[in-house]
């Protein structure tokens, strides 16, 4: 008992319980909002139960009439006990079949929600995690959720009531058999200790385990040409391996714990069962019961044991569903992206469509949460029919400036606002000013389908028309035309299909072709050749509509035809004057 108490405090002071009570309220929030399937899926459980302890006891009649202990027609119990049987297959099947239905639809929603929530989910945050963890938990983990909220609650009032129905058949006709049929009980209950004890502990290992191996397959599948390039192949075979073994050591370990358990809780059963056979054949010898009640007797036996079996399996389920909670609370609950300005920037854009939107950065200063200080008291400006450049060595935060302008990250002090028209008309970033942005980032960013889907993701009800123009503009129409399927053309994953030049030209059409006010291009033209890149740069310039452009760039060959040019230093953007320029260009 003493250590029983210890261990509660010991809980209590790690913040065990508290976690757990947590983690069931987070479950709590989904499992009310599925009451009317909870219900249905009890009531037919509840109905298979009534009708297979019914057919246990017609089963008891049937063979009293048989072996002469009673009197009755053995035709019309005979069918009965037919129609009973037929009954429960019927009534698991459609039980069955609802729990899936339902299951799966409780799935989906679940699914789309804790989705929606990663996606809003402040992006600093969520980089921290790796994409195959994040993918695991919103699969794994938000299934184990969806099928525990169906199931947990239901089964435990299923197996209670199956369990007390069945005890009390038993009491009603023969007290004594109650004792052997429950002898089994406190072993169970003390043999799966062990288990439950380690079932936590394995849940959290084979989780993160699973996540581990999603992650390693998904980058070696996303660079299999760097694989091979390195001839990095025997390597990764072994790190596979090697993976494969520390999930199959950590598999078999508990594997031997369970197999151990499952003996023993087997010979108890067997124990438990010949002693109700010895019971019954007694007492039946004895005159004290009918063949047909010792029937009963020994399927009420088995029945009243896999309640309990089925109830104490209840506890390490409830385990797993409290650690799905938690792995699926640290990333939903993480910091909610703001997009309240969502109506209040639509209306801006189109008060604006016409002459533009710029955007203006004062004094602000950014660190990454590892305290490397990126800008202190920068300022930078950007207005329509302006193509302004940001210049730089890697690694001096020209990325970083796209990713503050987008909101993706946000700065610890100063002030950033798009603006437009003579008043000063102005809107502070957030994630909702994202609408206002077009954005081509480093690396092939085109999606797996047609050119045409790649160009509509952006905007679902463009044109043919629409696509070819800022094809056009983008000078990749000159290679689309010649293909034989044109903008029908298929793209594989990450560009396939296409060289990095012409990918590059259709990631920049995708996003011209949204029209969107200000446009960001992060060297977003560095696999291009100069003069097809002073071409695009250009080709946005003339281009009536009032756009805003900002590009990042290595390379100087492009910034005379640029309105401004910042040049990132000593954590600053400082705007470079003509010499500057053309000494850059003298030097490159």
């Amino acid at each position: 008992m003493k250590e029983k108490v210890k261990k509660i405090k010991d809980h209590l002071k790690d913040g065990t319980l508290k976690k757990m009570m947590l983690q069931t309220r987070w479950i709590y929030q989904y499992a009310k909002r599925y009451w009317k399937a909870m219900i249905l899926y009890t009531v037919l459980g509840l109905i298979g139960t009534a009708v297979s302890l019914i057919a246990s006891l017609i089963s008891k009649d049937l063979v009293d009439i048989i072996t002469g202990h009673q009197t009755g027609e053995l035709l019309r119990t005979f069918a009965a006990m037919i129609g009973f049987s037929i009954a429960n297959v019927l009534v698991s099947q459609a039980s069955g079949y609802a729990s899936a239905y339902v299951s799966m639809k409780v799935d989906a929603e679940i699914k789309n929600e804790i989705f929606a929530k990663m996606l809003v989910t402040d992006w600093e945050s969520l980089t921290a995690y790796h994409t195959g963890d994040l993918v695991t938990r919103w699969s794994s983990d938000a299934s184990n959720i969806s099928n525990g909220i169906l199931n947990w609650i239901p089964n435990l009032i299923i197996y209670t009531v199956r369990f007390i129905s069945a005890l009390a058949i038993v009491v009603y006709y023969d007290p004594t058999f109650a004792v052997f049929a429950l002898l089994g009980i406190p072993f169970s209950a003390l043999m799966s200790k062990p288990l439950l004890r380690r079932m936590k502990n394995n849940n959290q290992r084979s989780a993160a385990m699973n996540a581990k191996l999603y992650g390693f397959n998904q980058e070696s599948f996303s660079n299999i040409q760097t694989i091979k390039a390195f001839d990095m192949i025997p390597f990764y075979i072994r790190r596979l391996k090697n993976l494969q073994s520390e999930y199959i050591g950590m598999r078999l370990d508990f594997q031997k714990m369970s197999m151990v358990t499952s003996v023993l809780m087997s010979v108890i059963g067997f124990a438990v069962s010949y002693s109700c056979y010895g019971w019954g054949i007694y007492r039946v010898w004895s005159g004290a019961i009918t063949y047909g009640t010792m029937t009963m007797f020994l399927s009420m036996s088995g029945t009243l044991t896999g309640a309990v079996n089925s109830l104490v399996g209840l506890v390490p389920t409830a385990i797993s569903l409290t650690i799905s909670a938690g792995r699926l609370m640290d990333i939903v609950e993480m910091p909610q992206e703001d997009f309240r300005q969502d109506d209040e920037v639509r209306q801006f854009q189109m008060n604006y469509r016409e002459t533009g939107i710029g955007l203006c950065m004062e004094h602000f200063t950014y660190a990454y949460e590892n305290g490397t200080s990126v800008f202190e008291d920068a300022s930078l400006e950007a207005h329509p029919h302006e193509i302004v450049a940001l210049v730089g060595p890697s690694g001096e935060g020209k990325t970083t400036m796209l990713r503050l302008i987008l909101s993706l990250l946000r700065p610890q002090s100063g002030s950033a606002y798009v603006c437009a028209g003579a008043d000063g008309s102005r809107i502070e970033m957030t994630a909702s000013t994202r609408k206002l942005f077009s954005y081509v980032p480093q690396g092939n960013t085109m999606f797996s389908g047609t050119i045409a889907e790649n160009m509509r993701n952006v905007k679902p009800d463009a044109t043919e028309e629409e696509i070819i123009e800022a094809l056009k503009l983008a000078c990749a129409w000159e290679f689309v035309e010649k293909l034989p399927a044109g903008i029908e053309s298929v793209v594989k994953e990450r560009g396939g299909g296409f060289s990095e030049g012409q990918a590059q030209r259709l990631s920049i059409a995708r996003a011209l072709l949204r029209k969107s006010p200000i446009l960001l291009l992060d060297e977003a033209t560095s696999a291009l050749d100069v003069a097809t890149e002073r071409k695009v740069l250009k080709n946005i310039m003339t281009d009536t509509y009032p756009r805003t452009c900002i590009v990042t760039t290595h390379r100087p060959t492009v910034l005379n035809i640029c309105s401004r040019v910042y040049a990132i230093r000593d954590r600053r953007c400082q705007v470079l004057g003509k010499d500057e320029i053309e000494q850059m260009l003298h030097d490159f």
